[in-house]
């Protein structure tokens, strides 16, 4: 089984200006990004898909793949189908361009899910946690799933909710935003208009929910910080120090 692992990554951002270019540590974001997934031991091989030659030029100065990619896609999923469409794989493993402190068994995680059971079509993760803040923040996404670890649901909002928290150990799956695909099914899916629920939520995953699929949540152990203002550029930096000293915290 072939995967390839994808970092859809453009110049423009709403919160945070060209931030895949900011420096963390002396270096570019995106370069952390790729040491990081470079580690995985299950890709075959891993790309950045960009919309600025900016972008390109930096990834391919350290080393990196970078393949453009159109200027007018919606989302890092679009994006993502672009690149995928010209590629010779199995799966396709989407990683975010802002999480530079990614662990790369998450990676191997996802990978791993698709050669134990050949009929996944579409794999993500998620990481529990007890902290209030996070659990009632709309930025931080929350996943419920059944039995069997497939997705019931995705929200912004703070669920499940605990009426009687009293009785029981609170605690609650924060998303990762890293998904796994067969290739012809992020084709297909990505062909699909968003439904009621992903323009309600701005969550792409519903869309994959509203049509009846099933989507595999599996839980780690491991989490990440996505980098969207001055403040996380900070608190990854001082985790990166952290790391180097011996008292990282992830």
């Amino acid at each position: 089984m072939k995967a390839i692992g994808i970092i859809p990554a453009r110049l423009g951002s709403t919160r945070l200006s060209q931030k895949v270019l900011r420096p963390i540590g002396g270096k570019p974001m995106i370069y952390h990004v790729w040491q990081q997934v470079s580690k995985a031991r299950l890709l075959s091989g891993l790309l950045v898909a960009c919309d600025d030659e900016s972008i390109a030029a930096c990834v391919r100065g350290f080393g990196g793949k970078a393949v453009m990619t159109r200027v007018d896609h919606p989302n890092g999923s679009s994006r993502l189908a672009e690149a995928a469409a010209a590629l010779d794989a199995d799966v396709i493993v989407n990683i975010q361009g802002d999480e530079p402190l990614i662990d790369p068994g998450n990676i191997d995680s996802i990978v791993k899910a698709f050669q134990d059971t050949p009929g996944e079509q579409v794999v993500t993760l998620a990481v529990r946690k007890s902290d209030r803040k996070e659990y009632e923040n709309p930025n931080v996404v929350k996943a419920v799933v059944d039995a069997s670890g497939y997705a019931l649901y995705f929200s912004r909002s703070p669920v499940p909710f605990f009426r009687d928290p009293e009785e029981g150990v609170f605690s609650y799956l924060k998303h990762l935003g890293i998904y796994g695909y067969r290739r012809d099914f992020l084709l297909k899916f990505i062909a699909w208009e968003s439904g009621v629920l992903e323009k309600i939520e701005k969550l792409e995953q519903l869309r994959i929910l509203e049509r009846g699929c099933r989507l595999k949540v599996i839980e780690t152990a491991k989490d990440s910080i996505g980098v969207d203002t001055e403040e996380d550029i900070v608190r990854v930096e001082q985790e990166l120090k952290n790391q180097i000293s011996g008292a990282g915290s992830f």
